[in-house]
């Protein structure tokens, strides 16, 4: 961002002024005013974000044999109180008491003093909001209070099943986990991924594409062997050097960043699962592969009165940015066997998964089975349904600590504790049950896209060029006959449908002087242009030129393609035209 770039000013508003000219991104329905926290993509934004997917799923999906599902946006809300969403997925919220503008109390806040507010109680944020005024009118701001970020609805015409817009793509994977997992032939370590809108309520959005009250989120949930904790491969970036704001030096108030090594951070145990520390170390390379360099990249470990309620450890990916200094583009949360756990109590179901012994064991067991033939007397037509119920229980946990004259409650029966026969049995076993520990690296995309964008932004000369790497570029050359007539718009788009059906991403441009179209090019991020000029017809050469340098060469059309691959893999080369 740095050097040839240092004489921008405002990357934030110069961006802006670009995406909206050039086709990136704008704010969603303009025409009627505009709507915070609603983002529009527009042609080029589209295709960028789309280049963001495929490459992050190359780096974290393709290489690793992950699979990817796709699950509804609205979720019922038992699924999300299981989660423990319902109860915890909330902010603070202030009010002005003047002009009854609401705001997010701890961002207000921070953003007003500086200070680090995730965490605080609403009495510390209470004390604090005492010295900020309101930033629309300077009025006094209330007391703060929670407000759940989830979007509310109902299913069916009657709104008798309440529900919300998910605001995490994970809870889709974690109640298909069962059904993936034996789709997969019942193999672990399991990588389960989505890529999909999610939903946020934010309370006073206010940061552009940053903040957003719906955007695409892509998450991987890795499910792994608690007992076989180890990532296989750790090795492959144990010397990647992190930069890491950890929680030891937040709670001494130090404001520094260690830099240590993937391996270094699973040894000392800075990074307590060795698979958060090898994603760690892949994104760090991915979001190199998207043009910010490692020196604006960084992980900021969250307190543990920050994390979210699911998490042992957590760490943000935090990228500098221009104007709102570091912000979060992905997070890595050590979720244990948080979230199977909680589905298994709320539904009964077994989401266990059954590991086999190298050879089998011999042990006695307590067994404790229903009498058959007391509970057909006792309960008559019942005793069918009963004994259905009873099939599905831990029935030796179920009657621990029972006394004889008690009862075991069944289906709305009460069972006599005589009714269940104990005895001591020899029996086989052929392995054990464990519910996984989870990973999560979740990536916010419409946040990558802004900050590629910004990261990517140059100045040359009076120009400005958004120098998008080749494979992440939208369109990745444009055809541009010299001008539209002797046969040279014929041959310009003969090109084009060449290149085209090589697989390059290009684009037909005749609108306008040559030079209009080169900075027009330069600034949608096109890193090659293709000029078919009268030369073309005499000796079947054209002229290709470098956004970022602008230098120009000449090569033969046959050769064009080959010219084109040896760029995207040497660079342009030296020679000018």
């Amino acid at each position: 961002m740095q050097g040839q770039t240092q004489d921008l000013k405002d990357r934030y508003r110069l961006l802006s002024e670009i995406a909206r000219r050039r086709g990136f991104f704008w704010g969603s329905f303009e025409i009627y005013g505009g709507l915070s926290g609603f983002l529009d993509l527009g042609p080029l934004g589209t295709g960028l974000k789309r280049q963001i997917e495929d490459l992050w799923r190359e780096f974290f999906l393709a290489r690793h044999g992950f699979v990817e599902i796709s699950t509804p946006i609205i979720t019922p809300h038992r699924v999300l109180e299981a989660s423990g969403h319902v109860e915890n997925f909330k902010d603070p919220m202030t009010e002005c008491t003047n002009c009854h503008r609401r705001f997010r109390a701890d961002q207000l806040v921070k953003e007003s003093t500086g200070l680090e507010t995730e965490g605080l109680s609403l009495e510390q944020l209470g004390s604090l909001l005492a010295k900020v005024k309101c930033p629309e009118c300077g009025g006094i701001l209330g007391p703060p209070q929670y407000f759940v970020t989830m979007f509310k609805t109902t299913i069916g015409p009657y709104g008798e099943d309440p529900a919300y817009g998910r605001p995490e793509a994970a809870q889709g994977i974690f109640v298909d986990f069962r059904r993936v997992y034996e789709v997969m032939r019942e193999k672990m370590p399991l990588g389960i991924a989505q890529v999909g809108t999610v939903l946020r309520n934010e309370i006073s959005p206010r940061q552009g594409p940053i903040r957003l009250r719906e955007f695409t989120i892509m998450d991987f949930e890795l499910f792994f062997d608690p007992d076989t904790p180890d990532c296989p491969y750790l090795g492959e970036v144990k010397d990647e050097e992190l930069s890491i704001v950890t929680e030891k030096d937040r709670l001494a108030d130090a404001d520094r960043t260690t830099q240590i090594t993937a391996g270094q951070a699973v040894t000392t145990g800075a990074i307590k699962s060795s698979w958060a520390a090898y994603f760690m170390a892949l994104s760090k390379r991915f979001l190199t592969q998207l043009g910010i360099q490692s020196q604006y990249q960084r992980f900021f470990e969250k307190l543990p009165t920050e994390r979210a309620h699911y998490s042992a450890q957590t760490f943000d990916q935090e990228v500098k940015l221009d104007r709102w200094n570091w912000v979060e583009v992905a997070g890595f949360a050590y979720r244990t066997d948080y979230d199977l756990k909680k589905h298994m109590e709320a539904t009964g179901l077994d989401l266990r998964v059954f590991k086999p012994y190298d050879s089998p064991l011999e042990k006695t067991v307590r067994v404790v089975r229903p009498d058959h033939e007391k509970i057909r007397k006792q309960f008559g037509s019942d005793a069918g349904k009963i004994m259905s119920l009873l099939a599905r229980e831990d029935l030796t946990e179920k009657v621990r600590g029972k006394r004889p004259g008690q009862t075991l409650e069944v289906g709305g029966n009460d069972v006599p504790i005589e009714f269940f026969n104990t005895k001591e049995e020899k029996v086989k076993e052929t392995g054990t049950k464990y519910i996984p520990h989870v990973v999560e690296p979740s990536f916010g995309v419409e946040r990558l896209v802004y900050a590629s964008l910004e990261h990517n932004l140059r100045m040359k000369e009076d120009r400005l060029i958004v120098s998008l790497p080749f494979k992440l570029a939208p369109i990745q050359a444009s055809v541009y006959p010299l001008v539209n007539k002797d046969g040279l718009d014929a041959k310009a788009r003969q090109i084009y449908e060449e290149l085209t059906a090589d697989g390059l991403r290009v684009e037909y441009d005749e609108a306008g002087s040559i030079g209009r179209r080169y900075a027009r090019a330069d600034e949608a991020g096109i890193p090659l242009g293709i000029t078919i000029d009268y030369d073309t017809l005499k000796d079947d050469t054209v002229t290709l030129r470098d956004r970022d340098t602008w230098v120009q060469v000449r090569t033969k059309t046959d050769r064009l393609r080959e010219t084109i691959h040896m760029i995207v893999n040497n660079g342009f080369p030296s020679e000018t035209r």
